[in-house]
């Protein structure tokens, strides 16, 4: 069965993010701020932050306080 395909914003779990690559993971954060994500192994409970303090999360897939 293939896996579904992964889109920008889309939410993932815990599983997936230990699953994919940064590449992977960095496809999934919008082209506005994919230049601040530093990478999975600096991505604290599945999110990072933005230059503004804004947090982006991998498993809501948008910001923490939306």
């Amino acid at each position: 069965m293939d896996k579904p395909r992964l889109r920008v914003g889309q939410p993932i779990t815990p599983e997936q993010f230990d699953e994919l690559t940064d590449e992977q993971l960095e496809r999934l954060v919008p082209k506005a701020y994919r230049e601040f994500f530093p990478g999975k192994n600096f991505c604290a409970d599945g999110h990072f932050y933005l230059h503004d303090g804004t947090a982006w999360s991998f498993f809501r897939g948008g910001f923490l306080d939306e």
